[in-house]
């Protein structure tokens, strides 16, 4: 739903349009999800391609929607939107206080209900809450589908070495015991990325509503 403006009221916060999607070139990455993979490599880079798409959108955020917030009239609130980078390598827009001490969407909420707050900002505070439910809900999005294909490459290159072991047998052990190595090493570097952009991975990535708090 579309905050509705008067007549002597023009928007001082621009939400995101198709135009800036349109420049994300994300046509691969939706392609790269409805493919049949055969093998780590091309899960590898789908992932990739996943956290590239994570990343353009929180340069969005970052270069288009923060800036708007944070100039005049919203940065006299003591209300503000900003950005949470986590331990992960995401970064999700949350609405805080001055001096840090509080976060959530019940700073918004609290905010638009105050008869302080001056009625011709209550469109774009609306506004900014809506863009940033999407926005996050995008990065998190794109976020979890990165984990997922990093946890699936994990997975075939432990099929790889169980395959390879009974179809080579005993009689070429040596050979066996390299590849085994070799997809131990491949096995041990996805997990290893894995377990980098789970760590600290925000609770609310399995909570339903969790990224839009």
């Amino acid at each position: 739903m579309k905050p509705l403006l008067s007549n002597d009221h023009l928007p001082r916060f621009v939400p995101l349009g198709q135009a800036d999607f349109q420049r994300l070139e994300h046509a691969g990455y939706l392609k790269g999800l409805l493919q049949p993979f055969k093998g780590k490599g091309s899960l590898e880079t789908w992932a990739s391609q996943c956290m590239a798409l994570r990343d353009k959108l929180i340069a969005l955020a970052q270069g288009k929607l923060l800036p708007q917030a944070r100039a005049y009239p919203f940065n006299l609130l003591d209300v503000q939107l900003a950005q949470q980078s986590t331990g992960a390598g995401t970064t999700f827009l949350r609405w805080r206080n001055l001096d840090r001490s509080s976060m959530g969407v019940a700073l918004w909420a609290s905010l638009l209900g105050r008869a302080s707050t001056p009625a011709t900002l209550i469109d774009d505070l609306y506004a900014m809450e809506l863009q940033r439910i999407v926005l996050n809900m995008q990065i998190s999005l794109t976020h979890s589908m990165a984990r997922q294909a990093l946890e699936c490459a994990s997975k075939m290159a432990q099929a790889e070495t169980t395959y390879l072991r009974r179809r080579q047998g005993g009689a070429v052990s040596i050979t066996t015991n390299k590849e085994s190595s070799l997809a131990r090493t491949s096995s041990a570097k996805a997990t290893s990325v894995l377990r980098r952009t789970t760590e600290n991975f925000p609770t609310e990535m399995t909570n339903r509503a969790g990224c839009c708090a």
